[in-house]
């Protein structure tokens, strides 16, 4: 190979930029470009933003990622290896599990507040609070299954082509009726 073929495959820019590489200057630029320049952005651990299409992104653990909308969701879902609270190591059981879904806590802060509680003398109210949060959730989810088993159709098609009617009563009535029944239950004090 002689000096001729060597210029013809390696440009002055490549040379810059082997030589950059190499002195520990890789951010240096390597030819100088006139016209639009995007704006630099410095962004740290836990950041979020968006580009200009839109999309979130967010820095995790020194990574450049997406941030979703189930990102919030996963932060509900997923139990810590650490209580929030106490910062103490919280064991995968169903306590644990259940306390952190609903209270946001170990299973031991739980009890703690809630002795607590018994201590100041507000127990009686604590636990009506509590009752009725459990009943509303309980309602509102019985509701959903009310409302999807209404909008359902019932009328179905067999193998051979035939309609086939699966109502076995007056749906609107029985949809109106607990409905009433619901909104009753709601309106109960525990």
């Amino acid at each position: 190979m002689n000096q001729g073929q060597l210029k013809k495959e390696f440009t002055k820019k490549d040379v810059t930029r082997m030589r950059n590489l190499i002195t520990g200057k890789s951010g240096d630029k390597t030819q100088i470009q006139s016209g639009y320049e995007k704006k630099q952005e410095d962004h740290k651990e836990g950041d979020v933003w968006q580009d200009s299409s839109g999309k979130s992104w967010t820095i995790k653990n020194g990574i450049k990622r997406t941030a979703t909308k189930m990102n919030n969701l996963k932060k509900l879902v997923v139990m810590p290896l650490c209580c929030p609270k106490c910062s103490k190591h919280m064991k995968i059981n169903d306590l644990n599990k259940k306390m952190y879904a609903t209270q946001g806590m170990c299973f031991d802060c739980v009890v703690e507040k809630e002795h607590q509680i018994r201590i100041s003398g507000n127990w009686e109210s604590y636990a009506s609070q509590q009752m009725t949060a459990n009943k509303n959730e309980s309602l509102k989810d019985f509701e959903q299954a009310l409302e999807s088993w209404y909008k359902e159709k019932d009328n179905f098609f067999t193998e051979n082509g035939d309609i086939e009617n699966w109502s076995t009563g007056d749906k609107k009535k029985a949809y109106k009726e607990i409905k009433e029944k619901i909104e009753e239950l709601k309106n109960i004090k525990l």
